[in-house]
């Protein structure tokens, strides 16, 4: 990366990409952080949010740059992106799933929680940062410092945002879909087929783009259906 590059709209764009997807996926992580330190007393859960969260960034930052070296290597680009293009589906079809953590009341047992869970809850996180960055190492190191600490510390805010406008879950899952799709026709392999041949490239990718939310949108319709159906069949006793 040149010394120009960093003043570049690219660079820029790429880095509010990284940025809003982390903070798109990163709501279940959110809870977590808070369902972990919620019985300590608030001067002890301040600090086990700090490092905890600090923990997370750092194995964040070396689990993305370990996928941004892994997509180099040849398929694993295409590979990445159809990974990328379900994950970008169950933005919207998971989106009312709860998740169940342990309250600690210890201040490491605490920080020990969140950085474990972050971990095995950021896969998602991991795949999609790393095929947005465009394999920039720096971009990954600086969008990951910069969106998870938002996450966390404003995790109560984002989720209502979330509750409030339902549209942004689909302008993420959108973004998340085109990320896929660019992915995959930026795979080494599948370039001969797609070397000036923009219609069908992007044509591709607005396909894709249209199928998640689509299939999305069929599917949270149909979950919230069969929660419907669920509580007419078992009506709460007075």
């Amino acid at each position: 990366m040149t010394s120009m590059d960093w003043l570049s709209a690219s660079f820029f764009l790429t880095l509010i990409n990284i940025i809003f997807i982390d903070l798109i996926l990163a709501g279940d992580n959110a809870i977590v952080v808070g369902m972990a330190a919620k019985r300590l007393p608030g001067s002890i859960q301040k600090k086990a949010i700090f490092y905890g969260t600090g923990g997370a960034v750092v194995l964040r930052i070396l689990a993305t740059l370990v996928v941004v070296w892994l997509l180099k290597i040849p398929w694993l680009l295409a590979v990445g992106g159809v990974l990328l293009i379900y994950i970008a589906y169950k933005v919207l079809a998971d989106d009312d799933k709860e998740e169940h953590v342990e309250a600690k009341d210890s201040l490491w047992a605490a920080v020990r929680t969140i950085i474990i869970a972050d971990a095995a809850m950021g896969l998602d996180n991991v795949i999609a940062v790393a095929g947005a960055s465009n394999q920039h190492t720096v971009l990954v190191i600086i969008g990951l410092m910069i969106s998870v600490p938002i996450v966390v510390w404003g995790s109560t805010i984002f989720i209502k945002l979330l509750t409030l406008f339902p549209w942004i879950a689909y302008l993420g899952a959108g973004v998340l879909a085109y990320t896929a799709s660019h992915m995959i026709t930026e795979e080494p392999k599948l370039a001969p087929f797609l070397e000036d041949k923009p219609v069908l490239k992007y044509g591709f990718i607005f396909v894709v783009v249209l199928a998640v939310l689509y299939a999305g949108y069929m599917a949270k319709r149909r979950s919230r259906g069969q929660k419907k159906a669920k509580r007419e069949s078992h009506p709460a006793t007075r």
